[in-house]
């Protein structure tokens, strides 16, 4: 039995340094090429001291605090566009002598509406003994009563048309 064990321990002694061979011609080297890929990994990453897995951290922080900080933006944008929607941003004025035997055109038409076009049409018509002022709802451009031909150049105006009288 002498022989048979030395035939084994002859094939383990070959079978390690056939793994030695290996490790040393193709182990090692594929190793030192990983090291060498991760070094320029991380370089590439401007890691400098930092390892790039603690830089490809922070780079997600940052990124989902941005991500934080425009979810805010937008929902503030939408916001200020809601508001938007019915604040008085279209303006017309249109002075005018109601009456022949006044002067100064001291009457006006001023219509205050918003983007859609809603909102009202003011008067006001001077004459010598008094002054009267009207108000008119006004839906999309369109006053809800009869309207003068001053109301109409006012709401005219504040759409942004070319009024005439």
């Amino acid at each position: 039995m002498q022989p048979v064990i030395i035939a084994a321990a002859a094939a383990f002694a070959g079978a390690i340094m056939a793994l030695v061979v290996y490790h040393f011609a193709v182990v090692k080297p594929a190793l030192r090429r990983a090291a060498a890929v991760l070094t320029t990994h991380d370089e590439l990453l401007g890691a400098g001291t930092m390892p790039a897995t603690r830089r490809l951290s922070s780079l997600e922080e940052g990124h989902a605090a941005l991500a934080c900080r425009a979810e805010r933006a937008e929902s503030c944008l939408r916001e200020l566009d809601a508001l938007s929607r019915t604040d008085v941003s279209r303006i017309g004025f249109v002075r005018y002598d109601a009456f022949d035997d006044t002067g100064s055109e001291l009457s006006y038409a001023l219509a205050l509406l918003n983007r859609e076009g809603d909102g009202v049409v003011l008067s006001s018509i001077y004459s010598r003994a008094d002054t009267r002022t009207y108000g008119k709802a006004v839906e999309g451009f369109t006053p809800r009563t009869n309207a003068s031909v001053e109301e109409l150049d006012a709401i005219a105006k504040a759409r942004g048309n070319t009024a005439t009288s």
